[in-house]
């Protein structure tokens, strides 16, 4: 009789579990920690491009050292972030090392096109090609993250589940902030390279006849 009375409050127990949101809220922190740990593992493949690019522009620009030190201190700064991803300010202040290690890195290629034999190195064609492509991985990991943030705490705000997140002790979680978010609140300017209109010349005079000597 007890075995019975205790499967039935067992039962009882997951189905209000289950009609509060509690087996969601579970699917959508899950989804947030693979989101962050896919910006981690983009972030961390740029910070580890950055000796070899370092070295290879060493090899063409050694003067450059004000601009090499400042990649590698970058560097060095995202490496010493022990990040929470929970805690708001442990989360701003890694974000603010990764926009230094990226300006950074804006840096020392702006300066590598004042070398051609630099450029013309294979080895850092494809150190460029491959920084490129993983600013473009953590654009879309940031996005997703972002995404995946904002759904779950929308989700354990709602009523009733916002009563289950608290009895569990489920938070909002912090998020990234936006860049230069007075820049991306104007629209763009878009050209298509209309040709200026050309202007108009002068109509050609007519020829005066020549004076006759009688």
């Amino acid at each position: 009789m007890v075995r019975l009375v205790q499967a039935f409050v067992l039962v009882v127990v997951v189905a209000m579990l289950s009609g509060c949101g509690y087996n969601t809220i579970q699917q959508k922190d899950e989804a947030v920690k693979a989101a962050w740990s896919e910006v981690l593992n983009n972030y961390k493949r740029r910070a580890d491009l950055v000796p070899n690019l370092v070295a290879t522009v060493k090899g063409y620009a050694s003067h450059e050292q004000q601009v090499l030190t400042q990649v590698t201190e970058a560097r060095s700064r995202v490496g010493s972030i022990n990040v929470n991803a929970n805690d708001p300010a442990s989360l701003a202040q890694f974000q603010q090392a990764q926009g230094e290690l990226q300006s950074a890195i804006s840096r020392l290629l702006v300066v590598s096109e004042n070398y051609p034999q630099l450029k013309a190195d294979q080895n850092f064609l494809q150190l460029q090609a491959q920084i490129e492509g993983t600013e473009n991985r953590i654009t879309v990991a940031r996005q997703r993250y972002i995404t995946s943030v904002q759904d779950y705490n929308t989700y354990i705000r709602q009523f009733p589940t916002n009563l289950t997140a608290m009895m569990f002790g489920y938070k909002a979680k912090p998020n990234f902030t936006v860049e230069n978010e007075a820049q991306i609140q104007d629209a763009p300017k878009v050209d298509f390279g209309t040709p200026p209109a050309q202007p108009q010349q002068p109509a050609p005079q007519p020829q005066q006849p020549a004076p006759s000597n009688g």
